[in-house]
């Protein structure tokens, strides 16, 4: 049987998905990770590994990303291209993002880089909503990172 996308149980569900995913790139570049209960089941499993972080459980990854994004003056996730599949209670999702970042200098100014690529989610409706259940941070592309400099760095 054929899904009519344009039924307005679909159109919901798909809005419902969208403002999760949003949701995420608006708790992160305000730092209240906290709230990624929001966004994510309680088992959920979040992998940044491609971005050269970790796979973890929520409470993990959660802590880690408060720690790699604490120095971070400017955090900005912008998503788009929502192509959401929906079958009943689950559903996948997979959106592009677009992610400058700032880091302060010695000299107090910011070094800005651009990264990018894609989230892929598996998603489960739950009774508090729509949740992504299993993520993986595709990254696809990383420009301008900032080098550190020579004084910079301790022994």
């Amino acid at each position: 049987m054929a899904i009519d996308e344009t039924s307005f149980a679909h159109v919901v569900d798909r809005l419902a998905i969208e403002a999760v995913l949003v949701r995420y790139a608006t708790l992160i570049d305000t730092k209240q990770f906290d709230g990624l209960r929001e966004v994510f089941s309680a088992d959920a499993v979040v992998d940044y590994t491609s971005a050269g972080g970790i796979k973890g459980s929520l409470a993990e990854v959660s802590a880690w990303l408060a720690t790699v994004l604490a120095p971070f003056t400017v955090v900005q996730h912008l998503v788009a291209n929502f192509a959401i599949e929906i079958d009943g209670d689950r559903a996948r999702s997979v959106c592009y993002f677009h992610n400058p970042m700032g880091l302060p200098g010695p000299d107090g100014t910011v070094s800005i880089f651009w990264c990018g690529g894609r989230y892929i989610d598996e998603l489960v409706r739950t009774p508090e909503g729509w949740r992504s259940c299993h993520r993986v941070d595709e990254g696809q592309d990383l420009h301008g990172l900032p080098t550190p400099s020579p004084s910079s760095h301790r022994d």
